[in-house]
């Protein structure tokens, strides 16, 4: 793995990020090493607070199958600008909160905006498992993890779960 993820809690990631004001090489190292960490956990996307960076950066790939082609996406200054009304129920994970999974009501459909790595605006409708999780990672740039959409009996118990995961690791 290239980047450390941090594990909930930490207050970093519960911040909003600050939006990119314009593509530097440093920020495209940055954005594959997010890829390279994203695909080494292995996980289907990462937002730059999970590594302890406060910008307006996410990586994502959903493509599951072995012989279908790679699509990785980088996204500076992702902003959804429209959803439908249908929603998706799906199991999600987060690479914050490791091993821990809940179902999360999202909508359906969504049209993200963005900037590309080579600095060219985006405009996409992503739907099913993509849609699910690029308003995942966008909702870590708003300083919000997906158990916030969760009942707070939930939350707390994958809460607890995490504070004994991270005194676990630190004795280790």
């Amino acid at each position: 793995m290239k980047r450390p993820i941090l594990i909930h809690p930490d207050p970093r990631l519960k911040k909003v990020c600050v939006p990119v004001p314009d593509l530097s090489d440093d920020l495209r190292v940055l954005a594959d090493d997010m890829l390279e960490t994203m695909y080494g956990a292995p996980g289907i996307g990462l937002a730059a607070p999970q590594i302890g960076i406060l910008q307006r950066l996410i990586v994502l790939d959903c493509v599951k199958e072995d012989d279908d082609e790679p699509r990785p996406l980088v996204m500076f200054n992702p902003e959804i600008i429209s959803s439908s009304g249908e929603t998706n129920v799906y199991e999600e994970g987060c690479l914050s909160i490791p091993d821990q999974y809940a179902e999360v009501t999202r909508p359906k459909v969504v049209e993200v905006e963005w900037m590309d790595r080579d600095g060219k605006a985006q405009r996409e409708t992503f739907d099913g498992l993509w849609a699910t999780c690029v308003q995942h990672e966008i909702d870590h740039l708003n300083g919000k993890l997906f158990i916030d959409h969760l009942k707070p009996l939930k939350r707390q118990m994958i809460t607890r779960k995490m504070q004994k995961l991270k005194r676990e690791r630190a004795r280790a």
